[in-house]
Formats: C-alpha cells, structure tokens, sequence
C-alpha cells in the first residue's frame, strides 16, 4: 500500500494552475528584491538532496535557498543511496520521510520520481528527470517575465534544439502563461506527444499557442525569446555523433538571431557546449539573459520550498 495522506508535491509543471504558477512567480521574484532582508521562515526545516545526476544550478541553488530561508540542506549521492539497487524506491521514501522535511530528487527515469512521490508522507520536487525540469522551468519563465513584463500574452517564444525534459517544461509554463511557443526540433527528436497534448490544453485556457516546426528560421522569425539547450545531454553520450549530424542548421548564431525582434532575448538552461548549439558571441552578447536564468533558479527554488513547507 502506498502512503495515504495527501501531500503536494512539484513534479512536472503540469501540476500548477495558473493560479499556482502566478504566486510562485510573484513569490520569487519578492524573494529576489528582498534578498537578505526577509525572515527566515525555515528555520529548523531541512531538505534532503538525492541525486542521480551531478549537477551545478540545482544543487547549489537549493542549498543555498535552503540556508537563506533559515533552513539545512543535506545532499546524498548515489553511492550512498543507490535508488532501486541499494535499496527499493519505496523503502528510501519511507526512510527519508521521517527524518525530513522535504526532498529533491535528480534521476535518470522519471517513474523513480513517480513512485517515490507515491510512498512519501513529505513534499517531493524533480530536480530533474527524463522526462522534465520543472524547476528549470519556473525560473526560464520568471526570466522571459522579468525582461518582458508581467503580461506575457503578446510574447512569442521560439526554441530550437531538442524537443527534451527542458522543451516539456518551457512548453507547460509558457502555455499557462498565455505566450505563444514556437519549437523548432529536426525530425526523431520531437517533443512528446502527452506533453504536448498538456500544454496545447493549457494554451486553449489562457489564449496561448504551442506551434511545432523543422524549421529553426520560421520558428524565430520576429520572436521575443529565443531559447536552445545542449543537443546531447547527459547519458546519451553514445548519440553524440548522430545527434550532430542531426541538428546541422539548428544552432543559434548571429544569423538566425537576425530573424528576431531587435530586442529578443536569448536563454540556455546551461551547461552549454559552446560551438555547437550556441555560438559565444550570442552567449555572451548583449541580447543574453543566460546567467539572469541561471540565477533566477535560486529565487524560483525558494519559492517552490516555501510553497510546498506552508510558508509561501
């Protein structure tokens, strides 16, 4: 039997409202403003980190948050835990339920996440899957908010790259947000199909739009964002040189950013492989919110945590 109570947790970006999104977004960005000077309603709070995958953005930015937040982050590697190996998913969940507060999890398979979520009696939050990066996505719209205004109904969004767990999660937030998504992916690496389903749901509610196109130049012709990730990411290393030859054409250059407006902004969810899906005078050119998005990932977090802990 799995646990019986109720309890909230931050899966996919499918699980918010866009109610749920609308007070996360104001929370984070009230929680940037005021950095440093609010209180620290964690206190005596702490979060378990269990991880799959290394990660820069996600473990420091919930570390960090955490400790902001007056609370204690404690992170485990896979050696220690071996999810599913070690020890069963639902036999960690239980353990780990009674000795925190909340977990994050990072894993290779987005059912790990699913099941663990099913036998834990705490809030549980992908910090990454397969399948999505919902906390990738919350600070990718905080940023798209910040640069372009607090309405974003008349915002085109264009992504070119791999239709993956980034494009699933842009896809769901922009969707609930009423912008107008235009994802450009070569053929075999569309996004899937369900969460494409879920966002065109969402769009049809807010006034947005989620458009899937081959060609990267029509999906950023006079777009506000234009957005890309790494072609290969971890674990299909063994892809690499298939998926180069695929994506020829699909990089985002001084070329295809002349396709924009003048005043379109350029996001990566990093790590980037330079050269390849992003040329660096677009990474570190003017027109660059990359390191606003990856910083915004801390903000985003701590609204997540204070959400889910009753604080927010």
């Amino acid at each position: 039997m799995t646990v019986a109570s109720r309890v909230r947790h931050f899966v996919s970006v499918a699980d918010l409202g866009p109610s749920d999104l609308a007070r996360l977004l104001d929370e984070a960005s009230s929680l940037k403003a005021g950095r440093g000077r609010h209180a620290r309603p964690l206190a005596g709070r702490t979060l378990a980190q269990i991880f799959e995958k290394p990660s820069l953005r996600t473990r420091l930015s919930f570390e960090v948050g955490m400790v902001e937040l007056g609370g204690h982050c404690v992170y485990l590697s896979p050696q220690e835990v071996g999810l599913g190996r070690r020890e069963s998913v639902a036999d960690v969940a239980r353990v780990v339920s009674r000795m925190v507060d909340a977990v994050v999890l990072r894993t290779n398979a987005h059912e790990t996440i699913e099941e663990f979520a099913r036998w834990s009696s705490i809030p549980v939050i992908n910090g990454l899957s397969d399948l999505t990066h919902p906390c990738q996505g919350l600070a990718d719209i905080l940023t798209i908010r910040e640069r372009k205004g607090p309405d974003l109904r008349r915002v085109t969004v264009a992504y070119v790259g791999d239709g993956n767990n980034v494009l699933h999660s842009l896809m769901l937030g922009t969707a609930l947000v009423g912008a107008h998504l235009r994802a450009a992916t070569p053929e075999g690496y569309e996004p899937q199909e369900r969460y494409v389903e879920l966002a065109r749901r969402a769009a049809s509610a807010s006034g947005g739009t989620v458009t899937l196109l081959r060609d990267p130049v029509a999906a950023v012709k006079d777009a506000d964002v234009v957005y890309t990730d790494v072609w290969t990411s971890m674990g299909q290393e063994q892809e690499y040189e298939r998926r180069r030859r695929a994506f020829h054409g699909y990089q985002v250059n001084a070329d295809l950013l002349r396709g924009a407006k003048p005043d379109a902004i350029v996001m990566h969810d990093l790590p980037a492989h330079r050269g390849e899906e992003i040329t660096d005078d677009v990474m570190d050119g003017p027109q660059s919110a990359v390191f606003d998005q990856a910083e915004n990932r801390l903000h985003a977090q701590k609204a997540v945590l204070r959400w889910l802990l009753g604080e927010g």
